[in-house]
């Protein structure tokens, strides 16, 4: 019998403990009645600024850290506002156009609502 993957992480090392399955990379706890009822949704990601406000598309935010663009001698100071920003996936959940330096990938935890 083969277990199902973790139905947040999708780790494959899952493992029966009791009358739950439990995933060991995030430990996450599941019955397996829950899993086989339950059809798949994907949980909505949501971005957070720095303040923990949500952000969406399109929003305008201002950086609240001077931030050294990799491979060049620019800095992008604080208070600089970016607008028109889009949500996207991976490490740097911001893709934007910076005036001056041009397209850019910035992470939330760097940015507050404008």
């Amino acid at each position: 019998m083969t277990l199902p993957a973790c139905p947040q992480c999708q780790s494959t090392y899952t493992y029966e403990d009791g009358a739950l399955l439990v995933c060991p990379e995030c430990a996450h706890e599941w019955s397996p009645q829950a899993a086989e009822a339950a059809p798949e949704v994907e949980a909505a990601r949501v971005v957070r600024d720095a303040n923990g406000q949500v952000l969406a598309d399109g929003d305008s935010v201002t950086l609240i850290k001077d931030l050294k663009v990799r491979g060049s001698s620019l800095v992008i100071k604080v208070g600089t506002k970016v607008r028109g920003i889009r949500l996207v996936e991976g490490n740097h959940d911001i893709d934007c156009r910076i005036d001056g330096v041009g397209a850019m990938q910035l992470k939330s935890e760097f940015v507050r609502k404008a």
